[in-house]
């Protein structure tokens, strides 16, 4: 039994062995990885199936298996069940999918539930115009037979069942009862995409825009429950520290404190309100054991790195994995190199609006959780295993979240373990809310991990690459996974895998190194390529000042050498709506960069001045290849944030230890874009008749190396570390 996702510390043996346990010491033959996660969850769904309702009133409700936390995906995954079923758009609400990996599994997480990696409308877009398409067909029969009509001569729109000839129409609402008895058809005709009508049109707005804007939306921190309790954790100043002792007298003294307990990753108090818990808290007394912590600075890690990296310091058992070979690997390191640098990336803080938060109630062998969670899954089974319930025992209300970037997902469910052990011991499913501050948020982890690459290229006689030796020192995100395993970690390498410059080079040798490490690290938005893209593109650069080719044209030669039409194709269109070939405006100058990433191409040109040292950007021009662009305007949206988003972190994004302590723990030390620092950025996304591709994060990992380029234009050194702004 191969389950995609596992609790953290939980082997396969012991996860075969909870599932025997908890399922009543019955054997489960033949049961899909779904099956297994949602063991015990009601599996029933309405007659449109799981993801479609149609109310007495006529409303069209979408159910979304994808957590909104910004990005907008909902409006787009409505709208590509109401561009099938041909719904009145203004009728039409999203409603949020309950825990259930067997209805609502994400196929590119492995069919467990969660949103990431840029999948929502990517990974819905079949499966959703299916389930609009089907209850269209439903519809339509029911018309059909109740007027004694052909179907093929009843046609649908904005929610009204038409028969022309006879004159007959009727709302979805009044042909609901009919509807109903109709078997879903398992292969509906799907609509030509020139037919569609709201697909790729800016009728598609945000849904959730109003309950934000008025204030009814619900946020975890919303939420308040008949009895409920809040608490908050005093955690180890650093990772891999441990309670040696503690005293609580203190904490015990203050009014509205109900209980102080230990728990694995420090000391929970409890009290009636936020603001007392945080009292009780400060006046702990708590002795740490940090013998197995991290102590060392992360400019101590990031030397550790250079020095792996150089073959400096002895691998012991770590080892090379390679991600790209091609022609002799010892011609790599032979010949004359035009480009020879290494670059550093540090630690980075998701530093989402809304600080992690979870309300968790414990009753018997049942555990219910509040809030926005981004991995259902993974959150049922590390809850399940501390409850010790089948996964489908779990239930999960999730709600809108104040941002993620990654940070809500990850392999052990921290926050929320958290949360569930804290409400276990307060028992008899009484709620309890956690909440985390900011400055908990931002020094307890989760970070995008230190990242180093070592760059050797060598030219041929029209100064493109004839050999690329590349070496990546970074720990793996994946090793906390049971996709692990041992295997390559494709994200750390993401974005130079793959990319249409090696693919270019006659001579390639790239090699990963992942070194353990007890900093928490997990996904960031656009993981791998928040440093590959950066490598790859200001190399590229370098590479074209030292051959005296245009950035432009030297790309464009490498895309046709590689056969990267896509690339090629944003390219051209970016240079053009930027008017690369004409004098940039005085006082700036341009730079551009091209990444793939989440299946999507983004291009940018970027104008930029140094302002006192310092690189102000002013312009952004984007042009995007995301495949057929369902909702154009959170397409633009999204270019925008991530830029905005990427641009931040390549300015002033840095996390720090100091003898293993995290310096900066909030928006005070830890520099984010300010609104008057935010350029213009105009997209422009390439026609396309393919299927959507990914946009919430593509747009990212593109700013910063076209910036470095615009730096290197100007007769700056290269950039061979960021942030930007140092200190």
């Amino acid at each position: 039994m191969n389950l995609p996702v596992k609790p953290a510390g939980l082997s396969r043996r012991e996860a075969l062995r909870v599932g025997a346990t908890l399922a009543g010491g019955a054997l489960l033959v033949g049961c899909s990885p779904a099956d297994v996660l949602s063991l015990g969850a009601p599996n029933e769904v309405g007659a449109f199936g799981p993801f479609l309702k149609i109310a007495p009133d006529g409303w069209v409700t979408v159910v979304s298996k994808h957590i909104e936390f910004g990005q907008g995906s909902g409006a787009g995954l409505a709208a590509i069940v109401a561009e099938e079923l041909d719904a009145d758009w203004t009728k039409v609400r999203v409603e949020q999918a309950p825990a259930n990996a067997k209805l609502y599994g994400n196929p590119v997480m492995g069919g467990t539930q969660g949103t990431g990696g840029s999948s929502a409308i990517a990974g819905s877009w079949t499966q959703l115009r299916t389930a609009g398409a089907a209850a269209r067909a439903m519809l339509v029969t029911a018309a059909a037979q109740a007027w004694g009509a052909p179907a093929a001569e009843v046609t649908v729109h904005d929610g009204v069942v038409r028969h022309e000839k006879s004159g007959r129409e009727a709302p979805f609402a009044a042909l609901l009862p009919a509807a109903a008895k109709v078997a879903p058809p398992q292969t509906p005709t799907l609509k030509d995409p020139k037919d569609f009508t709201l697909i790729g049109t800016d009728r598609i707005r945000r849904k959730d825009a109003q309950a934000k804007s008025d204030g009814t939306a619900r946020f975890t921190q919303d939420v308040q429950l008949p009895n409920m309790l809040v608490a908050m954790v005093a955690h180890s100043p650093r990772f891999g520290g441990k309670v040696a002792s503690f005293d609580a007298a203190a904490a015990r003294r203050i009014p509205g404190v109900v209980d102080v307990f230990e728990i694995p990753t420090g000391i929970a108090v409890v009290a009636e309100n936020t603001w007392i818990a945080r009292q009780g808290r400060d006046a702990l007394s708590v002795t740490w054991d940090d013998g197995e912590a991290e102590k060392r600075s992360s400019a101590a890690i990031a030397g550790s790195y250079r020095e792996l990296a150089a073959g400096k310091a002895p691998l012991g058992k770590l080892k090379w994995q390679a991600f790209d070979s091609r022609g002799d690997a010892a011609a790599a390191q032979g010949g004359t190199a035009v480009v020879e640098l290494t670059y550093d990336f540090p630690y980075l803080a998701h530093a989402a609006m809304e600080p992690m938060n979870c309300v968790a109630q414990v009753k018997g062998r049942s555990a219910h959780l509040t809030f926005g969670s981004q991995a259902p899954t993974m959150d049922q089974l590390n809850t399940a295993k501390i409850v010790g319930v089948l996964p489908g025992a779990v239930t999960i209300e999730t709600l809108y979240a104040g941002g993620s970037f990654g940070r809500r997902a990850n392999f052990s469910s921290d926050y929320v373990a958290e949360c569930v052990r804290i409400a276990k011991q307060v028992g008899d499913g009484r709620p309890v809310k956690l909440v985390w501050t900011r400055e908990d948020d931002m020094a307890a982890g989760c970070y995008r991990p230190l990242v180093h690459h070592a760059v050797r290229v060598t030219v041929d006689k029209d100064g493109l690459p004839a050999t690329w030796r590349h070496r990546v020192v970074t720990q793996s995100i994946m090793s906390g996974s049971p996709m692990g395993g041992g295997k390559l970690d494709r994200t750390a390498v993401e974005g130079t895998f793959g990319s249409p410059y090696l693919k270019a080079t006659p001579v390639v040798d790239a090699q990963l190194l992942t070194p353990d490490g007890k900093v928490p690290i997990s996904w960031w938005r656009s993981v791998g390529a928040t440093h590959t893209a950066f490598v790859m593109e200001h190399t590229v650069d370098q590479l074209a000042k030292a051959a005296g080719k245009d950035p432009v044209a030297y790309r464009r030669a490498l895309y046709a050498k590689a056969g990267a039409n896509r690339h090629l194709a944003v390219l051209n269109l970016a240079a053009e709506k930027a008017g690369w070939d004409t004098p940039a405006p005085a006082g700036w100058t341009r730079g551009v960069a091209v990444h793939e990433s989440f299946g999507s191409v983004v291009a940018q040109v970027a104008e930029v001045q140094l302002v006192d040292g310092t690189p102000k950007v002013g312009r952004v021009v984007t042009a995007v290849d995301c495949g057929l662009a369902v909702a154009p305007d959170q397409v633009a949206a999204q270019m925008e944030g991530g830029t905005c988003f990427g641009l931040s972190a390549a300015l002033f994004g840095q996390i720090t230890l100091e003898d293993g302590v995290v310096q900066q723990t909030n928006f005070d030390a830890y520099r984010v874009l300010r609104h008057s620092e935010a350029p213009t950025v105009e997209t422009y996304i390439l026609p396309s008749a393919n299927p959507p591709s990914g946009v919430g994060e593509p747009g990212t990992p593109v700013i910063a190396p076209a910036v470095a380029n615009a730096l290197l234009a100007l007769g700056s050194p290269p950039t061979t570390s960021l942030p930007f702004v140092k200190g």
